[in-house]
């Protein structure tokens, strides 16, 4: 039986009821593989949603496109990039541009998702790439920042490595769909990289992931598949071996005695 897209009410009227499952996906095939296994959400690559096959691949993932605010550039700009996407398909946009951007784009009825605690495009402002909120002060700080969305109009936020009780705590306080990326089970949504949880990525593993395939070990017995294959195959032009009488064609011998006749006058 076919899913239902889940609408921004839908996700409202589920919160505190189940955890949602979300996953960020860069290609068609990882989306097609997150509907047929049932995710609920997808953040993709602006490009992905703009795809015209997008979703026939993927009919039922509530899909969030989004990009680093300075890829975009202004307000205007936003808007105009929202647009483009909720045009193409998009359920909802993130943004982890200023309060006023997602306010523009709320204004004018686009859902946007922001992101608060560790924001990667934001981590020199919070000390670089660790954990958010670990104390009173710091917690207090990603209230207001939740508060302040809800005033923008998001209908959303990431949550980001924030101590598990941080985020439930908050999460109770708030209308936004709260979607934890290692900030536990207190919020709304589990999100992860499809990489990660694939194996695919070969540098640093953030605590939060979790691996269920080593995809890097099948890419890395492909590669050599494929230098093997190629290896081969000069080997096979260097002795003659290749081509074989099977790989071409030959002339009728009429013909190529007319031909032979002609190239010799010429």
């Amino acid at each position: 039986m076919s899913r239902k897209r889940p609408t921004v009410a839908d996700l409202r009227a589920m919160k505190g009821k189940r955890q949602l499952t979300m996953l960020r996906v860069l290609t068609m095939d990882e989306a097609e593989a997150a509907e047929r296994a049932g995710v609920d959400i997808v953040s993709v690559p602006p490009e992905l949603v703009l795809n015209p096959q997008y979703r026939d691949a993927a009919p039922s993932l509530f899909t969030m496109p989004g990009d680093n605010f300075y890829e975009i550039g202004t307000s205007d700009d936003f808007v105009r990039w929202a647009f483009r996407l909720y045009k193409a398909g998009a359920d909802a946009v993130y943004c982890s541009a200023g309060y006023a951007t997602i306010k523009r784009m709320a204004d004018d009825n686009i859902p946007v998702i922001g992101h608060v605690g560790l924001i990667p495009s934001r981590a020199t402002w919070t000390g670089g790439f660790k954990a958010v909120g670990k104390t009173a002060d710091t917690a207090m700080d990603i209230f207001a920042a939740v508060k302040q969305l809800e005033a923008a109009g998001a209908i959303g936020a990431e949550i980001e490595v924030v101590p598990v009780e941080v985020a439930k705590a908050i999460s109770e306080r708030t209308s936004l769909i709260m979607l934890s990326m290692g900030a536990g089970t207190g919020c709304d949504a589990q999100y992860l990289f499809a990489d990660d949880i694939l194996g695919q990525n070969r540098g640093h593993m953030p605590r939060h992931s979790k691996v269920y395939r080593n995809f890097a070990a099948e890419y890395d017995r492909l590669q050599a598949e494929r230098i093997a294959a190629f290896s081969e195959y000069v080997a096979d032009v260097n002795s003659l071996a290749y081509p074989e009488d099977k790989h071409v064609v030959h002339m009728d011998p009429a013909e190529l005695s007319l031909f032979m006749k002609r190239v010799g006058r010429a």
